[in-house]
């Protein structure tokens, strides 16, 4: 899947978690449930279904496992995230560097006159709204320059061939 198809699947997925909490008034708990209870009856409807058409499944959904290495990276990732977001407020709260503890309070203080007025969620929703448009913009302009690299390309050859 492209960059393009992943930005869409993102800003889909995000409008409908938006949806759910922001005018439902539901938790993210609520819908991880609702989640789960919808795929858990599709999967039950197309396993009666194929076992009514008698048709095989070619992978059993039960041996679906990640390797260690894969657990171990998405950890490992994790782990670094939070150790450098913990660096970083160690430093700023020690007082060692003034200038990222001012930036840390403007921050922190922004983000909280933010929180009063809107909610969390709303936040969370224009967050994820600016980073698929920046995915699209990114994907558009290197697709943009493929397009300009092809027409003067075609241009090109087509002066030399009226030039013989």
């Amino acid at each position: 899947m492209g960059e393009m198809g992943k930005a869409m699947g993102l800003l889909i997925s995000g409008t409908l978690v938006y949806y759910h909490c922001a005018y439902r008034n539901a938790t993210l708990l609520s819908l991880f449930s609702d989640v789960f209870i919808v795929l858990l009856c599709s999967l039950a409807i197309l396993g009666l279904l194929f076992r009514q058409l008698n048709v095989s499944v070619p992978v059993d959904p039960l041996e679906w496992q990640i390797s260690q290495d894969t657990a171990s990276s998405i950890i490992a990732r994790l782990a670094n995230t939070v150790g450098a977001a913990e660096g970083v407020l160690r430093v700023a709260a020690t007082g060692h560097d003034k200038r990222l503890f001012v930036k840390v309070v403007i921050c922190l203080y922004f983000l909280s006159a933010l929180g009063r007025l809107i909610s969390g969620v709303t936040v969370a929703y224009a967050g994820l709204c600016l980073f698929c448009l920046s995915m699209l913009c990114q994907t558009s302009q290197s697709l943009g320059n493929c397009v300009l690299k092809r027409g003067n390309g075609e241009i090109l050859e087509q002066e030399a061939h009226s030039d013989t």
